[in-house]
C-alpha cells in the first residue's frame, strides 16, 4: 500500500472536504485499485452493496451526482423528480464528470466538488453500519455511512434511484 496515494491533489481535496464538515473517518489507500465498487468491495472484504457508486448524470444539461449501493442498479429516470428538477436524464460522459466533479471516472468522491451538485442519496446503504466511497483516486476510499453521507452531501435520501 502506497502512502503516496494520500498526497495526490484531487486525494487531499478530498480530505480538506471531509475534514470541513465534520467527517468521522479519514481517507485510507488502498494496496489495489479501487476503480470498480467489485475490485473495492474486494479489496477492502467488504459486501459488494456496502460499496456507494457516485455516478454523475445530466438532467435537461445540468450535471447531477447518485450516490448508489455497489450491487444496484441506479434508476435514471427517478433522478428528477426526487431531486425537483424536470427535463431529460443522460449519463455523463468522462469530461462531463471530472467538469462537474474535479475527478476522473473511477475516484469520483461524494464530496470536494468545484461546485454543489443536486444529489440522490440510495437509500439501500442504510442496510450497512459502514459503507465506504471513493475519495478522489482509484485507490482511496473513506468509510462513513448513509446518516453521514446525508449530512455531509446535500442529498436527498431515496427508495426510488435504485433497484
Amino acid at each position: 500500500m502506497s502512502d503516496s496515494y494520500l498526497e495526490n491533489a484531487s486525494v487531499r481535496r478530498v480530505r480538506e472536504a471531509l475534514a470541513d464538515v465534520g467527517a468521522l473517518h479519514e481517507v485510507m489507500a488502498l494496496p489495489t485499485s479501487a476503480r470498480t465498487a467489485q475490485e473495492a468491495a474486494d479489496s477492502l472484504g467488504v459486501p459488494l452493496g456496502a460499496i456507494v457508486k457516485s455516478l454523475v448524470f445530466t438532467v435537461a444539461g445540468q450535471p447531477v451526482l447518485a450516490l448508489v449501493a455497489g450491487d444496484r442498479q441506479c434508476v435514471p429516470e427517478a433522478l428528477p423528480p426526487v431531486l425537483g428538477l424536470e427535463g431529460g436524464v443522460r449519463r455523463a460522459d468522462a469530461a462531463v464528470v471530472r467538469d462537474a466533479t474535479g475527478f476522473a471516472i473511477g475516484g469520483v468522491a461524494p464530496v470536494g466538488h468545484p461546485a454543489v451538485l443536486p444529489t440522490a442519496i440510495d437509500a439501500s446503504l442504510g442496510r450497512f453500519d459502514a459503507v465506504w466511497a471513493a475519495a478522489g483516486h482509484p485507490h482511496c476510499v473513506f468509510r462513513t455511512t448513509l446518516d453521514e453521507l446525508r449530512r455531509i452531501t446535500p442529498g436527498v435520501v431515496s427508495d426510488d434511484i435504485s433497484r
